[in-house]
């Protein structure tokens, strides 16, 4: 078959070419403008009152992620001291939940983590995750639990100032 294209034809499918790629980059700047959680489900877990599912927007800023999963990678590789040594002062009560939190994640030690619930409450952010970990420090069985970290926007950037988890 031998079929020809007319001019109005090319006009036609270039102008929806156009108006296609117009669309692509109004939702993608739509996009950009939106906060890092797009949606969460209107069914909670009746446990933890968390949302069974949030959708993260894809072009979100992933830095506090990435500044809250290095601290928690910091947990489970066995450098908790250090990781909470920034949080201890002299007689600060921050030190004596320190040897607590070290304590119970050597016991507990953590397997894998996911995001579950991203919380703004400026000038911090929560963000919580479901967690797998050992039950005994023999790794012979496992639980999950929640878990959560807590930046604050600080003037050198984003610092982790807290850390919640049940053991």
């Amino acid at each position: 078959m031998n079929m020809q294209f007319s001019r109005t034809h090319l006009g036609i499918a270039a102008g929806a070419g156009g108006l296609l790629i117009l669309i692509f980059l109004g939702f993608l700047h739509w996009l950009s403008n939106q906060p890092p959680v797009l949606a969460r489900s209107d069914q909670r877990d009746p446990l933890t009152n968390m949302p069974i599912t949030i959708t993260m927007n894809p072009l979100r800023d992933r830095t506090i992620e990435r500044i809250a999963n290095s601290f928690v990678k910091e947990m489970r590789d066995g450098n908790c001291r250090q990781a909470l040594a920034r949080w201890e002062k002299k007689r600060d009560y921050r030190k004596k939940r320190a040897d607590f939190i070290c304590d119970s994640e050597t016991q507990h030690p953590l397997i894998s983590w996911n995001l579950v619930e991203w919380e703004d409450a400026p000038p911090l952010i929560i963000l919580h995750y479901k967690g797998e970990r050992y039950s005994t420090p023999s790794q012979d069985s496992t639980y999950k639990d929640l878990f959560s970290v807590t930046l604050e926007d600080k003037d050198a950037g984003w610092a982790v100032t807290k850390y919640d988890a049940f053991y």
